[in-house]
């Protein structure tokens, strides 16, 4: 049965973090289930928004319409909008979703959103740097971790230099592959070596 992954949209949102974690979800190649999961996209409104690379996105469903329950994970992009105090509401939404035991995945700014909720106060955590979380109010200083991506109870969290680490944790969360079609998967787009596809192309053989 095919299980929806939710990815958030609005205006500003940052086209390149989540690149690699939506195309691979969407992409039968090497998974382990091709088919199981999709991608659907949920705007506050039905009203199109636009991203930060000038793209017209209609999203699938209105916010108010998405059910924990049909949810696989949430994922949270950038976007300018988290650092104007935009999309709350989908910060409360995670909330919802980790209270009910459903992945959430943030990225850049909307790590920021995150900490304004307390949701980065009692776990491991990154972001773009630690004083960015902590202006944004997280009481976890204790909890920053300094690295790419961390996950920690349910909850991913991403620098936004950092899309291929990103996708790495959240293709790991829903167990999309192996772990050595993973690993050859970051060795070809994190690493940057071809030795990577090679393996790809012989695992899927």
């Amino acid at each position: 049965m095919t299980r929806y992954v939710h990815l958030a949209v609005y205006d500003t949102l940052a086209d390149w973090e989540v690149g690699y974690a939506t195309a691979h979800i969407n992409s039968a190649d090497w998974q382990r289930e091709p088919g199981r999961y999709e991608i659907r996209t949920v705007g506050e409104t039905l009203a199109p928004v636009r991203t930060k690379g000038g793209m017209a996105i209609t999203p699938d469903l209105a916010l108010d319409a998405l059910r924990v329950e049909d949810s696989a994970m949430l994922i949270l992009p950038g976007a300018d909008t988290w650092l104007t105090g935009g999309n709350a509401a989908f910060a409360k939404q995670a909330r919802r979703f980790l209270d009910a035991g459903v992945p959430v995945a943030a990225i850049c700014g909307a790590t920021g959103g995150l900490a304004v909720e307390g949701l980065l106060d009692d776990r491991r955590h990154t972001s773009n740097a630690p004083e960015f979380v902590q202006a944004c109010g997280s009481k976890g200083a204790d909890l920053y971790c300094d690295v790419p991506a961390v996950t920690d109870r349910g909850l991913t969290t991403a620098s936004g230099t950092k899309p291929v680490d990103f996708a790495r944790e959240v293709l790991a969360v829903l167990d999309l592959y192996t772990p050595e079609v993973l690993a050859s998967w970051y060795k070809l787009y994190g690493l940057g070596d071809p030795a990577g596809y090679f393996e790809l192309v012989g695992e899927a053989a």
